[in-house]
């Protein structure tokens, strides 16, 4: 059965300072439509999860497992599960990011 999104009509949640998202979910994944503010970050971390960072507008510095990258429009990142990240926003950013499997929770905020 298909689903349809709007995701304008999504609430907006901000589970890191600076990183505000709308958030659904596939039965089996967890997607985030973010617009992050120039300077903002997430600290270094890893999870479980696998993460694909989808950057639509702006440059992200994106540091998977000690290698990092500036990524603009079009480009995409993957995090390995378990592998060490931290993102920063070096201009005002929109990016999509979609981790499997999906995740109830980001920030210690309830998705």
């Amino acid at each position: 059965m298909a689903t349809f999104i709007d995701t304008k009509e999504l609430k907006v949640k901000e589970p890191r300072q600076g990183w505000k998202g709308r958030f659904f979910h596939s039965p089996n994944m967890t997607f985030a439509y973010y617009v992050a503010e120039a300077g903002a970050w997430i600290h270094e971390h890893s999870h479980p999860n696998d993460e694909v960072w989808n950057v639509i507008d702006g440059q992200l510095e994106i540091t998977i497992a000690g290698e990092a990258r500036v990524l603009g429009p079009g480009c995409a990142a993957v995090v390995p599960p378990d592998t060490s990240h931290h993102v920063k926003a070096l201009s005002d950013v929109r990016a999509i990011v979609v981790d499997y499997p999906r995740r109830d929770c980001i920030g210690g905020i309830n998705l």
